[in-house]
């Protein structure tokens, strides 16, 4: 253990020093001059300070106050050495910080003492604080167990899906990235953005309730077919809406309200403008764009040209303007993202920023 003695009297500096020397496996760090000492202690860290009371240029209830607004009150003992009359100083001294003090002359058995004493509060805040840094170790492990099961559960839902769906698993890698891109340039802090990345592909969830004669017909379907189809994001929000999990609450969300509309012409509950979710506006915008952009068995994929001037007639219609200003203003991360899920059969130029502006 470190400790710093500070006094401007050569004699009183060198009996402290040899003092807390003599303690045993502690190495006193004696300093004269009081902006020495400060910028010691501001690079390195200390166990303990005995700091002299008079000193010139700066005295020691000085030295305490720029102490204490670099450390914690409580992670760091300091003595204040003062002569026996000095009453008014103690007071003040507390008021600075000092944990304890010595008198002038000072007697070595009481230093001796309240050194030991002090530097085993020291090693108790030590002890504490690497208690404490276990502890929150063993909470992010927990905390990232948690979210990697939280990852399965949804992945599995999602492949689920999937599998009585025509979409590919590519399909869902674009449109989560998607979303997340445009989650980040609406400026929503990164926490949200993971979430959404990690709720997005429940979106369809809901699929597993549909019929596959309607599911899987290729051609158009009938008006009472479709009505049949449009059950399935009340479907997904009641498969997901009671998880004790954020996530998977969030997934209910996106699921129930991806179909509504900007201007309230959208299903199951015909909510309008910030109404809905932006959670549900976000993978509104994902979800159509790679939907129309990937091949399905029923429809090859639209040119990325056509897409975008889709996305952009929807602005305050279909589609929340600002959810595809966002897209468009990431679109080389959108690029990005489409070449790293593409699908095997999809060999398209990108278009480049150039070409949608």
């Amino acid at each position: 253990m470190q400790v710093v003695v500070l006094d401007d009297t050569a004699l009183n500096l060198s009996l402290m020093s040899l003092l807390v020397n003599r303690l045993g496996g502690i190495d006193a760090r004696p300093f004269s001059a009081p902006h020495e000492a400060l910028g010691w202690c501001q690079s390195n860290e200390p166990d303990l300070i005995i700091v002299d009371y008079m000193m010139p240029g700066m005295d020691g209830l000085e030295f305490l106050r720029r102490i204490r607004a670099d450390r914690d009150p409580d992670s760091l003992p300091m003595l204040m050495v003062t002569a026996s009359h000095e009453r008014h100083v103690r007071y003040e001294a507390l008021d600075c910080g000092a944990n304890d003090f010595l008198t002038k002359p000072i007697d070595s058995q009481e230093f001796s003492a309240r050194v030991r004493n002090m530097l085993k509060l020291r090693e108790a805040h030590l002890a504490t604080r690497q208690r404490t840094e276990t502890l929150a170790l063993e909470v992010r492990k927990a905390t990232a167990a948690i979210i990697d099961r939280e990852r399965e559960t949804i992945t599995r839902l999602a492949r689920a899906a999937e599998f009585r769906d025509p979409e590919t698993g590519a399909h869902i890698q674009r449109m989560t990235h998607y979303s997340a891109l445009i989650a980040r340039h609406l400026g929503y802090p990164a926490d949200f953005t993971e979430s959404l990345q990690m709720a997005a592909p429940m979106h369809d969830v809901g699929k597993l309730g549909i019929p596959d004669t309607i599911l899987l017909k290729p051609g158009k379907l009938t008006p009472e077919e479709f009505a049949v189809m449009k059950r399935h994001p009340q479907i997904g929000y009641d498969i997901l809406k009671d998880s004790s999990s954020s996530v998977l609450r969030l997934g209910a969300t996106i699921a129930l309200t991806h179909h509504e509309k900007f201007d309230g012409t959208g299903y199951p509950h015909g909510l309008a403008g910030r109404a809905i979710p932006i959670e549900g506006r976000i993978v509104a915008v994902a979800d159509v764009f790679d939907a129309l952009t990937s091949a399905r068995p029923y429809k090859p994929a639209w040119p990325l040209s056509r897409a975008i001037a889709l996305l952009r007639d929807g602005r305050g219609t279909h589609f929340d303007p600002d959810c595809v200003d966002a897209l468009l203003q990431g679109w080389d991360e959108a690029l990005d993202i489409r070449a790293r899920f593409r699908d095997e059969d999809d060999f398209a130029a990108p278009m480049t920023r150039a070409a949608i502006a």
